[in-house]
């Protein structure tokens, strides 16, 4: 009954229904298992071949995953078991690509479990063993100085395996970096078709938060409404990779702190009627992520729509967002898109601020950096990385402007997410244009 009385409340107040379309547990699991073989299968052929690696070995402990091979564990693996090392081998004769598992299960259905223990006691001589057999003339290992999330090679497993591997083998180690990357970023055509379910949740589940529903002027604090966003993803049967923030800027003397807002917020604020709240908020839904940044107008009384100086800062923040995804293009850099955005939004007068970032198995995901809040000149390394096809952004920025009813300058922070195919970008499920208005239907005075 409580459940049909939130659905019908949610209907009343013009909001979707977000629970109506999370899968359970079980039916995630499976669709989880779907995808990682068609990647394994279709996806990781493409990228070992473009990277030009012949074998790539990865290595984990059980509670200290390498963040690629988590990728690769089936969805009733929540860890690596002991020690656990994935080959992957472009074999030359077949064209096929091997996918073995050096340990003491097959690690799912598609990676098989290639160590003899009777042959082989030791785990590592098993490794040097398939190393040997295959002749592999480049051998990709988790380093990277430019990338975290492909950086997973502990020094421990890395001086065993300089200590398993024959000379020659060892001289023929290179980084993995670039076919990690891409095995992160990259999306399959599957994957593209469910990410905007994702979106989708996550603005209804934004939607609701900023509503009558949730927000009461004068008793409700941006604290409430983030720990309500907390208990909504748990109740949903979701994640999600980050505390959200909620933050405030009204009609007064303070000056607006952007980087306070998400580090150092004010807890227990109270919402009052003429403020503009921002929201920061992402989900965890089937191995991928969301993140997405709103705002909410909380109307005085009489007021039917925000003050127009706050209308057209969105217009301007909106305008800053098509500025950036037009200057999407195939292998260019990171760092390219960002020079080329922000001398654009100069020439417009805009006042911008963009820190966008690819999006995927990860929140703040392996890919090209396009501009960080204090790096607006570039970031070295992972701003210097080419755009891909078939990856997701999440179009991270911020516009400064002045509202002449306030009497000062505010930001607009907008972020929404998106794919780009390799020749054009889309938003997975629209992007925010006005405001959310609280509340959502304001009384007419007769």
């Amino acid at each position: 009954m409580k459940s049909l009385l939130l659905t019908l409340a949610l209907l009343v107040a013009g909001l979707p229904h977000a629970s109506a379309q999370i899968l359970s547990e079980r039916e995630q699991a499976r669709v989880v298992d779907e995808i990682l073989a068609e990647r394994l299968d279709t996806l990781l052929p493409v990228l070992m071949k473009r990277s030009g690696i012949d074998m790539w070995i990865i290595v984990s402990r059980e509670y200290n995953e390498d963040p690629v091979l988590r990728t690769m564990l089936p969805a009733t693996w929540l860890n690596a078991r002991r020690r656990t090392i994935l080959v992957f081998f472009n074999n030359p004769e077949s064209g096929a690509i091997e996918k073995l598992a050096v340990a003491r299960y097959s690690v799912g259905d598609s990676i098989k479990s290639a160590w003899d223990m009777e042959k082989f006691p030791d785990q590592w001589q098993a490794l040097a063993n398939i190393v040997e057999t295959r002749d592999p003339k480049k051998i990709g290992i988790n380093e990277s100085v430019d990338f975290a999330h492909a950086d997973g090679l502990v020094r421990t497993d890395y001086t065993a395996l300089l200590n398993a591997l024959p000379e020659r083998y060892r001289n023929r180690l290179v980084s993995a970096q670039d076919l990690a990357v891409g095995w992160l970023e990259t999306r399959t055509q599957r994957e593209l078709q469910i990410y905007p379910q994702l979106a989708r949740i996550t603005h209804s589940i934004i939607a609701e938060a900023f509503s009558e529903n949730v927000i009461t002027p004068g008793i409700t604090t941006s604290d409430d409404v983030v720990w309500w966003l907390r208990q909504r993803v748990s109740d949903l049967g979701l994640d999600t990779w980050f505390h959200p923030t909620v933050s405030i800027q009204r009609n007064d003397d303070e000056k607006f702190d952007q980087l306070k807002s998400f580090i150092d917020h004010p807890a227990g604020e109270i919402i009052r009627e003429g403020d503009l709240l921002h929201v920061d908020f992402g989900i965890t839904y089937l191995r991928l992520n969301t993140d997405v940044q709103e705002h909410a107008y909380v109307l005085r009384p009489g007021e039917t729509r925000m003050p127009a100086g706050i209308a057209a800062a969105f217009t301007r923040a909106n305008r800053l967002q098509d500025i950036l995804t037009s200057e999407f293009a195939l292998d260019r850099s990171g760092n390219q898109i960002l020079a080329a955005s922000l001398a654009k939004a100069s020439k417009e007068g805009i006042k911008a601020t963009i820190y966008t970032h690819p999006l995927g198995s990860h929140g703040h995901a392996a890919g090209p950096t396009i501009g960080m809040w204090d790096k607006q000149e570039g970031v070295p390394g992972s701003g210097d990385f080419p755009m891909h096809a078939n990856t997701v952004y999440s179009i991270e920025l911020s516009a400064a402007s002045e509202v002449p009813e306030w009497n000062k300058e505010i930001r607009i922070m907008l972020e929404q997410d998106g794919a780009f195919d390799g020749q054009q970008f889309r938003y997975l499920d629209g992007r925010q244009t006005s405001p959310h208005l609280i509340p959502r239907f304001p009384a007419v005075a007769d």
